[in-house]
């Protein structure tokens, strides 16, 4: 893959830490075609559900993609735009079943419950860099970081998932046949911006706790 546009501000190689994007729906899709596109190889990704007609409109798939495996058919799109990216994926068809994770962790699956579990069995691991969190709704997303090294930066993390997937579900639009509504322009500027976060961090210039976007108001607050 030819990195000459980018190379020069970003060299991937240089963190070779494997990142893990568990959900490979809108944000984990979005997010590892990002990534990819910065010349990064070294995923694993973790999801267990197949493509379906409507994940089309907010997420990387294709029509030729439906009913396939979400992550065979991520990986897929992967090296159509890096075909070096062939020996370092790693697919995890059943999701994340509770196996420690090393490198950075992007968290991606809709179940807050899921993401606070990730993050407590992962709490005192020295082998995490960091751990990145994607919540969208319609409208509107959030991004939260933190520096595994830096204790108060886990504990904020973790405090900012103390509410139900219920308590979630009540936030979410979702369309007169039950269908959460979601557009591919919200999922993409929280994923690009969560990249940004990775990138800076990775570059030694440090990492934001948290993102907010509204991208139909015109808003972003970053602390």
């Amino acid at each position: 893959m030819d990195l000459s546009k980018s190379y020069d501000f970003f060299q991937p190689e240089k963190d070779d830490a494997r990142i893990h994007i568990v959900g490979c729906g809108s944000v984990g899709s979005t997010l590892a075609e990002n990534l990819a596109r910065c010349g990064v190889t070294k995923m694993t990704l973790w999801d267990f559900d197949t493509v379906e007609a409507h994940n089309i409109v907010n997420q990387m798939f294709r029509q030729e993609d439906v009913g396939k495996p979400k992550v065979e058919a991520l990986k897929d799109i992967l090296m159509d735009i890096n075909p070096e990216i062939k020996d370092n994926v790693e697919l995890k068809p059943k999701g994340w079943e509770g196996k420690l994770m090393s490198g950075y962790i992007f968290l991606c699956v809709d179940n807050i419950e899921l993401r606070r579990t990730i993050v407590e069995k992962h709490m005192d691991s020295p082998y995490v860099k960091a751990v990145f969190d994607f919540r969208t709704l319609l409208e509107s997303a959030q991004h939260y970081a933190a520096d595994w090294s830096d204790y108060k930066m886990k504990q904020d993390l973790l405090k900012s998932m103390q509410f139900s997937h219920e308590e979630a579900a009540e936030e979410t639009p979702v369309s007169a046949c039950g269908i959460t509504l979601g557009v591919a322009t919200t999922v993409r500027l929280i994923c690009a911006l969560g990249v940004n976060n990775y990138i800076n961090f990775v570059k030694g210039n440090g990492i934001k706790k948290l993102i907010m976007i509204d991208g139909f108001h015109f808003m972003l607050d970053a602390f």
